[in-house]
């Protein structure tokens, strides 16, 4: 029962890292739809959220059924506890993926994003990407030590989201409200989907060691 048991657990974490794997290819593909006025880049991404979703299911199912199956242990049960919680945040992070592909495809075939705020999208998609990577990674062999450095990096998508506002609210802003909104709008997507990347590396921490901190804002 044991052993069926930790197979069991071991198929949620492939779920897991698959989930991770996905947002992070997401993410690319809405970036290069945001900057390049890719309209199949956009659709893709769109097309592909289903299957995200799929694997949240998956997940929910599993633990569900092995919580009905069997009696977990607390360190099992913190497992468990932990997979749904993370599935949770990469659903949320492919949704924000989602949004950024409609952004662009609602702008197509214009670039949503003007020249001059090209630069700081590209920063943020940089970062968003690293962060998608170090969770897949930390999903496949949790580390706390790879799991803490989600923090730090957060701190300079942090930065790049006030850069983004110091522009759209500088006085010589050229392009309107319309475009303002727009920008907001991916701004905060990025931010959040660091943010629940912050909040999935925390999850893992817990995992590991069985403390909590407060999920980022």
């Amino acid at each position: 029962m044991r052993d069926e048991f930790r197979a069991d657990l071991q198929i949620v974490s492939q779920l897991l890292v698959d989930m991770a794997e996905g947002i992070r290819a997401a993410m690319r593909q809405a970036t290069r739809a945001l900057l390049t006025a890719d309209r199949r880049a956009a659709e893709t991404v769109i097309e592909r959220d289903a299957e995200i979703d799929d694997l949240y299911r998956h997940v929910e199912e599993r633990v569900c059924d092995l919580l009905a199956r069997q009696a977990p242990v607390a360190s099992d049960l913190r497992a468990m506890i932990t997979a749904l919680h993370v599935a949770a945040d990469l659903e949320r992070m492919g949704d924000l993926a989602d949004h950024v592909a409609k952004t662009a495809l609602r702008r197509h075939p214009s670039p949503a994003v003007p020249a001059e705020l090209r630069p700081i999208f590209t920063d943020m998609a940089a970062i968003a990407d690293r962060m998608a990577e170090k969770i897949a990674s930390v999903l496949a062999k949790p580390d706390v030590a790879v799991a803490a450095e989600l923090d730090r990096v957060d701190d300079a998508m942090d930065d790049l989201h006030r850069s983004l506002f110091a522009v759209l609210l500088g006085e010589d802003w050229p392009y309107g409200v319309e475009t303002a909104i727009d920008a907001t709008l991916l701004g905060r997507f990025y931010e959040r989907f660091a943010d629940h990347a912050v909040n999935t590396a925390e999850h893992v921490i817990y995992l590991i060691t069985g403390e909590t901190t407060p999920p980022a804002n």
